[in-house]
């Protein structure tokens, strides 16, 4: 079992933040020196924190993380103890990222695999262009609710949305989990908010999975809803199992709900719009 070995980086010494690209370089120069388990203190929007790292270390980090975080990393375990900006987990090869906040816009967008654990909230693309490859599969799980375009363009992984409410006792939220498409022509009161959805539109490999109902018009172009299974209880409940260790979540509580299942009606949806056909 490796030793750990913990160094605490400041990252407004004197009152004063550090640049992003001087923080990497410490995060950098503090694994080279041989510690594994590396502390952000005083965080504040920093960027491209753990980027391409491929060591087996862990980064936990104290305020909020800037866009990028854990960015074609690889093996790297982060711990946010606040929120995430845009882009968390880009292109992420392996690992775990955990947020014990929110995590916003095209978290996951590329991954090839690791886990990105999000106990609160997300915006818009979660998991936008995710794929898999053999025994690569990446995982997106949400506590809370996620925006419009969740599952955009995924060929392959899984994105699992709760649907939870953690402001006081744990509840469910209220409906919807994942924003509808309305007409604010026909409603009251419509003060300009962005609420369309298309989920997993264009959706042509990998799964969705949403705790409560979908209504049909929810869905984006080419997804399609499908029975759910025992097999795929046993698929979500490793990553159920993880999400209630680490957020403290009963898994009972998690189950009490179904889930709707989400999957592309083709492996190739857009074949006959990019193939050559003769006149």
């Amino acid at each position: 079992m490796t030793k750990v070995k913990k160094i605490t980086i400041d990252a407004e010494p004197k009152g004063k933040k550090l640049y992003h690209r001087e923080l990497n370089k410490k995060i950098r120069r503090a694994i080279r020196n041989g510690y594994n388990w590396i502390i952000l203190k005083n965080i504040k929007g920093q960027r491209f924190i753990g980027a391409g790292i491929k060591e087996k270390v862990t980064i936990e980090v104290f305020g909020d993380a800037g866009l990028d975080l854990g960015v074609f990393s690889e093996g790297i375990t982060i711990i946010v103890h606040g929120c995430s900006e845009y882009l968390l987990g880009n292109t992420l090869n392996a690992g775990e990222l955990i947020v014990y906040g929110d995590s916003w816009d095209i978290t996951g967008m590329g991954a090839r695999g690791g886990k990105i654990l999000v106990m609160g909230n997300g915006g818009s693309r979660i998991g936008i262009h995710m794929k898999e490859f053999r025994d690569k599969k990446p995982i997106i799980v949400y506590g809370g609710k996620v925006k419009q375009y969740c599952g955009e363009y995924m060929a392959g992984g899984m994105i699992i949305v709760l649907g939870l409410d953690f402001s006081q006792a744990i509840k469910d939220k209220k409906k919807p989990i994942t924003r509808e498409n309305i007409d604010p022509k026909k409603v009251k009161n419509y003060k300009g908010e962005i609420v369309q959805s298309d989920l997993a539109g264009g959706i042509h490999g990998g799964t969705v999975y949403i705790r409560g109902d979908v209504p049909d018009h929810n869905l984006g172009v080419y997804a399609v809803k499908d029975e759910f299974t025992d097999e795929d209880t046993e698929i979500l409940t490793p990553a159920l199992k993880r999400f209630s260790e680490l957020f403290n979540i009963p898994l009972d509580l998690i189950w009490k709900k179904k889930f709707t299942k989400i999957r592309p009606v083709s492996s190739r949806p857009f074949g006959k719009v990019y193939t050559y056909t003769p006149i």
